[in-house]
């Protein structure tokens, strides 16, 4: 009998509400912005409020005639049901109505998922991990979107580009779609980091991944939208002293072992009492499965609507989930991982970006500029990504020759060589402080591929723009801090 009453009553709320649309349009679009079709019980009520929304897109009113016509041309309920709801009385807190409604949806979807719940722990082929991640992302999408649709129709896709072309021209920008990356260039072959994407940066050791991407997140955190990193490979604390390097233009090494006079101490203090203030979260686990990161993301989101990118520093310190044996085990784990972090980022509606290591190989060819074979542990990398990135730099190189010059010499006991070679060294370290480094742009599922020129500014670990290109309708924002008295915390004591 309660459920009969339960039915009964939500038949009047879905009455009530969808005549308030009809009544009134100016309701469709709070309605539309909280409901889906599939959140009305009454099949009736669903094709009712189906014909609304293809109004909506078509720009013809909804009204009681137009939704009416649309209805018997489509032969898509009976003339008394409409007739019911036309009837029925106006209502006025159409909050409450949406909220029951809402509530109800959610309610029929937890019952789904518990017959689900049983259905999974009886499956003997599935482990207690699996079973629980897919249990929390079944939650996770009832409270933060309400039940989701299989399908999309094109009525629905149509609608959702046409504001988003209406946001961009409205934006008047020529470039960029999504995430700012930090670089013009690279902002013109992207647009940007986008929604949903995965996004690979890979290179050999001591070329700067991670200094890149800490340099893309800062121009995300200054506009206050949400970065999380998982840095598996290095402390928080480590990461916010480039970070602060970077920012200030105070010399990495100096910023280490507190080597700081007045002016730079000022500068400090206000960088810090910026980035304290910026949204970025950083977890230090230095281990992983997919599943974990999952969880530890969607928990994230809900805190943080404002969530904007996640990276992962590195990809291949990540572990799959199960034990895997025998050859191939590795690149079985490793395609597990990035199809996670690619499914993430559409679930999300974020990119993700993971940094990646390169095979050995590269070291072997006389052109080092990495490629997509070089790619480590497994080609499913490739095929996940939409962007691949490849950091390059010659200046690691040449300083690695000259390195194996001086072992050379000494091995050899040759006193005044390996004078002659590291005063040589010396000199072009002190000299050579701004190197040129290239971004090559090896797979770009939605745009062109190519390489970007830029320079790795080396006291500061910082990679820049090499020049401002005047064709460009994009001028990018300036981050670093100059020293000022604007929000100035107490001096820090050293």
């Amino acid at each position: 009998m309660k459920n009969n009453d339960s039915s009964a009553q939500i038949l009047n709320i879905e009455r009530g509400l969808i005549a308030a649309i009809l009544f009134d349009e100016e309701i469709f679009s709070e309605v539309n912005d909280s409901l889906a079709i599939e959140d009305f019980l009454y099949p009736s009520h669903q094709k009712i409020y189906d014909v609304c929304c293809e109004l909506k897109a078509q720009n013809t009113p909804i009204n009681a005639d137009f939704v009416r016509a649309r209805l018997q041309e489509k032969k898509a309920i009976p003339d008394e049901d409409f007739a019911q709801i036309l009837a029925t009385s106006p209502i006025a807190n159409i909050e409450a109505y949406i909220k029951e409604i809402k509530n109800a949806s959610i309610k029929r979807n937890l019952a789904k998922l518990a017959m689900n719940i049983a259905t999974l722990t009886n499956d003997t082929s599935l482990q207690s991990e699996d079973i629980l991640d897919n249990i929390e992302k079944e939650v996770y999408a009832l409270s933060s979107k309400g039940a989701q649709v299989d399908f999309k129709h094109s009525k629905q896709v149509v609608l959702e580009m046409l504001e988003s072309i209406k946001e961009l021209k409205e934006r008047g920008n020529n470039i960029l779609v999504g995430l700012d990356t930090g670089f013009i260039r690279l902002n013109r072959y992207t647009t940007g980091f986008n929604a949903g994407e995965l996004i690979v940066i890979g290179a050999r050791p001591s070329m700067g991944k991670t200094a890149l991407f800490l340099n893309m997140i800062q121009h995300t955190i200054n506009r206050n939208e949400g970065v999380a990193v998982f840095s598996l490979e290095m402390p928080a604390t480590h990461l916010m002293q480039r970070m602060l390097s970077s920012l200030t233009s105070i010399p990495l090494h100096d910023l280490r072992v507190g080597r700081l006079d007045d002016v730079s101490l000022e500068k400090l203090t206000i960088a810090m009492d910026k980035m304290a203030k910026r949204p970025l979260y950083i977890d230090e686990s230095s281990s992983l499965t997919i599943a974990q990161l999952r969880s530890k993301l969607r928990k994230l989101k809900t805190k943080e609507p404002n969530l904007k990118m996640a990276v992962i520093d590195y990809l291949q310190l990540m572990r799959g989930s199960g034990l895997r044996r025998g050859d191939g085990a590795r690149q079985e784990e490793i395609s597990e991982i990035s199809r996670g972090l690619k499914t993430l980022a559409r679930d999300l509606e974020i990119p993700i970006i993971a940094l990646s290591q390169l095979n050995r190989v590269v070291e072997t060819r006389e052109d080092k500029r990495p490629m997509l074979s070089d790619l480590r542990e497994s080609g499913a990398i490739e095929q996940d990504a939409d962007v691949i990135l490849f950091l390059y730099r010659d200046d690691v190189y040449a300083r690695r020759a000259d390195r194996e010059k001086i072992a050379k010499a000494k091995r050899e006991g040759k006193d005044d060589e390996v004078k002659k070679l590291e005063e040589a060294f010396l000199a072009r370290e002190r000299e050579h402080t701004i190197e040129p480094a290239e971004i090559i742009i090896a797979k770009n599922r939605n745009g062109e591929t190519g390489t970007v020129d830029i320079q790795f500014n080396k006291p500061f670990i910082r990679f820049e723009d090499k020049e401002k290109p005047q064709e460009l309708n994009y001028a990018p924002t300036d981050t670093r801090i100059e020293s000022d008295n604007s929000d100035v915390i107490e001096t820090i004591q050293i």
